[in-house]
């Protein structure tokens, strides 16, 4: 008899390793059984996952896939982390947004957010929105002393600057007591709205601030105008890296030391629900920036300031209260990424001004976070992962790659004049849009199962977001728009656009493709008109007749009743006045019985828009 030594973990101390090719071989059998007859390197591809920027998420990770030292936090790389402590102490900064134009209203919203956890104010200035000349008002009341504040007023940066140090100075603030970031970002402002950047009061605000104001920053280099217009990871990465070089260039030249310009900005990042893609670009961030200050000659002083903000090109209109648990999941993924400070958008950003029940509802996902779950209590906690590590430096790498492009072509600003940006970014965005209209991407409550039937919560309208520069683009976009051509002939009519859902056979044979279906239309506004009903060719007719159908239908069961009765039922659906009809199938089932098949790989904004004008339904 053999004895184990006693400690707790070796039950299978006798038996040997498994190999990696022991795993290969496993898969082959699975991917066989599905019909994928793959061996080796291939097999482990069938179920790897193509992302953004020629990244590939692979099934499985292991020990091999090591990447360079990441060191410990608060030191150079800074991948896993800016400061040695992390968020630790008392968690991440959870820093909520407010945009308006009533100053009482905004002050109101302010206050309540101080007293129920918020830990520092974002606020949108300038515009259309919130008068600069007001910021006294939005913030009576409040402790500038213990709240920090981060200003985003777009060109009258300066104006709202020297609000704020004026509205410090009248309250009697010490200049070491202040935090925040006083937001000048001459070169997003551009990107956003096409105006020439101009550097000199950026750098100036910055002299100032350096040299009597510690504990602010003056500069924001603002990565939502590029994720918002569609990028990817790397190029958000890259283009942030642009404007900061940028920055530190013109800052350097007008005076300030390395270290002292490097303390001035601070990095706005979007964080999505795609959770791993977002830890492993906040510390591929980190990565990055301490790699230009080293270039600068200041390793030392290269810990990367972090804002992340949930992206908004995730929030969708309808269904808005997914975007709850989409939030929460980009919350949680800027956490574990080392984001210094946290916005989450509440869910009903897209439809307005938010109301105090989803402001309450953001600001409580980062408390419940913390709190609750102590995400905070542990410095990168997904540091060590075999898959975060990969992922992060493959992520950093293919990002450094873009900033060089940039770079080669004359720095950030002469990038975006030159129509640079906008081409690589909508070229990007144009790649995902295939895979959202052909639901490789799927949105829940738009693209799948869409709610028809759902009462949206009204809004005050938001401000006006400046235009002219980069576009904005929303992944429910392509969506958006068929189901509001549908609310207008609601709106119209009475009803919304029908289609009849013929089933073939018994519910073994047709439930699976119906619910497909039943789905796919939904997503384009398009109502079923009731359960799917089971027909053949002799009662098809009559069925179709008494559903009130719009002109429109759709065969649902399996491959073998098609080839049996597609065509009778067909020809007997259009003899009953249906001027179009769908095949759940792919394209070559069930020979020419139907218009047109719709299918898991079909383009489903094409086939959407399609029925829609086949229909008579108004764009």
């Amino acid at each position: 008899m053999t004895v184990l030594p006693d400690d707790g973990l070796s039950l299978a101390a006798e038996f040997p390793d498994a190999t990696h090719e022991q795993w290969q071989r496993l898969v082959e059998g699975v991917l066989r059984k599905s019909g994928k007859d793959v061996s080796g390197g291939a097999a482990e591809d069938a179920l790897s996952t193509q992302l953004e920027d020629g990244l590939l998420t692979r099934p499985l990770y292991t020990a091999p896939d090591t990447s360079p030292d990441t060191g410990f936090p608060g030191f150079a790389p800074f991948v896993r982390g800016g400061t040695p402590a992390g968020g630790a102490a008392s968690g991440w900064d959870v820093r909520q947004r407010h945009l308006g134009t009533d100053p009482a209203q905004v002050n109101e919203a302010v206050l309540a957010d101080l007293e129920n956890g918020v830990t520092s104010l974002w606020l949108c200035l300038g515009g259309g929105g919130l008068p600069v000349d007001a910021l006294g008002r939005t913030l009576a009341g409040v402790y500038l002393d213990l709240a920090p504040v981060s200003l985003d007023a777009g060109a009258e940066f300066e104006a709202a600057a020297r609000a704020l140090l004026a509205l410090y100075a009248e309250r009697g603030v010490a200049p070491e007591a202040a935090r925040g970031c006083l937001g000048a970002d001459p070169l997003g402002h551009e990107a956003r709205t096409g105006e020439a950047a101009d550097l000199g009061s950026a750098v100036a605000l910055a002299r100032e601030t350096a040299a009597g104001w510690p504990g602010l920053r003056a500069l924001a280099v603002d990565a939502l105008p590029y994720h918002e217009a569609g990028g990817s990871a790397a190029q958000e990465l890259g283009l942030s890296l642009a404007a900061g070089t940028a920055y530190l260039r013109a800052l350097t030249a007008g005076g300030l030391g390395v270290e002292a310009a490097l303390g001035q900005l601070e990095f706005r990042y979007a964080a999505t629900a795609d959770q791993f893609l977002t830890i492993a670009k906040l510390r591929a961030a980190r990565r990055l920036w301490a790699r230009v200050a080293e270039a600068c000659g200041a390793p030392h002083a290269g810990a990367q300031r972090q804002h992340a903000v949930t992206s908004p090109v995730m929030m969708t209109r309808r269904d808005p209260w997914v975007n709850m648990l989409r939030t929460t999941v980009a919350c949680m993924a800027a956490g574990v990424g080392g984001a210094d400070s946290v916005t989450v958008l509440p869910f009903d950003h897209e439809l307005g001004l938010p109301d105090a029940f989803a402001r309450r509802i953001a600001r409580n996902t980062s408390t419940i976070l913390m709190e609750e779950s102590h995400l905070a209590r542990v410095v990168d906690p997904a540091g060590g992962s075999y898959y975060v590590e990969r992922l992060t430096e493959e992520l950093a790498d293919a990002a450094w790659e873009f900033f060089r492009c940039v770079e080669k072509a004359g720095g950030l600003a002469a990038a975006l004049r030159s129509g640079l940006v906008a081409d690589r970014l909508a070229a990007t965005w144009a790649e995902r849009s295939a895979k959202l209209a052909k639901r490789r991407e799927p949105i829940t409550g738009v693209s799948e199962f869409p709610l028809l039937s759902e009462q949206l919560p009204e809004r005050p309208p938001a401000p006006a977001a400046p235009t002219g520069g980069l576009p904005r683009v929303r992944r429910d976009e392509a969506y958006e728009a068929l189901r509001a051509r549908s609310d207008r002939h609601l709106a119209a009519t009475g009803s919304r656009p029908r289609i009849f859902l013929a089933a073939l056979g018994p519910a073994a044979a047709h439930t699976a493709r119906a619910t497909f279906a039943a789905n796919l239309f939904q997503a384009g506004g398009i109502q079923p008109v009731h359960d799917p009903v089971t027909v053949d060719a002799s009662t098809a007719a009559a069925a179709y007749a008494a559903s009130g159908a719009d002109g429109t239908a759709v065969l649902c069961s399996s491959d073998a009743l098609y080839e049996e009765q597609a065509e009778a039922v067909a020809a007997a659906l259009r003899s009953a006045g249906a001027t179009t009809v769908y095949l759940a199938g792919r394209p070559g089932t069930a020979g020419g019985a139907a218009d047109d098949h719709v299918h898991a790989g079909c383009d489903a904004v094409a086939v959407l828009t399609g029925a829609l004008d086949r229909m008579g339904v108004a764009p």
